[in-house]
């Protein structure tokens, strides 16, 4: 499957969830969810980060985008769920390594996955809070041992993917960056509801919530220009 460059960002343009899961199950890989805003925001740093692994279509402004350059089925497929639909398809075969949130958060994380998923082989988890290079060598150490199959680490962009890529250099397997999903799963954050999301109004949602989230979000008008003069 051939990468979609939007703004010097390489995305794969799937068309649908069940594509996206046979491509991670045959080409092991760290996922990075794309969006407006790293699409627009996009640095030497980030693309590089992006273009060396698999980014996938999180949002609606990278559906937009990808059906302008000709992907018309492309489909958008939430981070948020995407992880969940991961276990749901492997849980029964593969094994799994959480990393991510406060130690409260990715224990009822762990907890409520055991109860959802009966058989599910968590084989190691850890809060997101590594203070020390000490700290990280220990993880990346014990995940090389226990050998999961699928990595899920939820500590915000860039710092997910970088930390994915040094622990890939020692162990190969699905990764998947989930930024603050173990928090929404657990209920600690909500969610938009589902009609906001259907809609594609998701980040009006959360503006609404969080009203000082219009300096990050006063960027998108610069983003709809783009594509409206389609620049991307």
């Amino acid at each position: 499957m051939n990468k979609v460059s939007l703004n010097g960002v390489e995305i794969y343009p799937f068309d649908s969830e069940q594509q996206l899961l046979s491509f991670v199950d045959e080409h092991n890989g760290i996922l990075v969810a794309i969006n407006a805003e790293k699409i627009l925001h996009a640095t030497e740093q980030t693309r590089a980060i992006i273009n060396r692994n698999i980014g996938y279509c999180d949002g609606a402004g990278a559906q937009l985008a990808l059906k302008q350059k000709g992907y018309k089925n492309a489909c958008k497929i939430p981070g948020c769920e995407l992880w969940l639909k991961i276990i749901a398809r492997f849980y029964k075969e593969k094994t799994f390594y959480l990393v991510g949130g406060k130690q409260e958060v990715i224990e009822e994380t762990v907890e409520k996955l055991n109860k959802e998923y009966e058989g599910i082989r968590i084989v190691g988890w850890r809060n997101g809070y590594l203070k020390t290079e000490e700290e990280q060598q220990v993880l990346i150490d014990d995940i090389a041992e226990k050998k999961p199959d699928v990595v899920f680490v939820a500590m915000g962009s860039p710092k997910q993917e970088l930390l994915m890529e040094e622990i890939q250099k020692q162990h190969k397997a699905i990764f998947q960056g989930l930024g603050g999903s173990f928090d929404v799963y657990t209920g600690h954050v909500q969610r938009a509801p589902k009609w906001w999301v259907e809609h594609n109004m998701e980040f009006a949602y959360r503006l609404i919530k969080e009203p000082k989230r219009i300096k990050r979000q006063i960027y998108l008008v610069k983003y709809a220009w783009w594509l409206i003069t389609k620049k991307l």
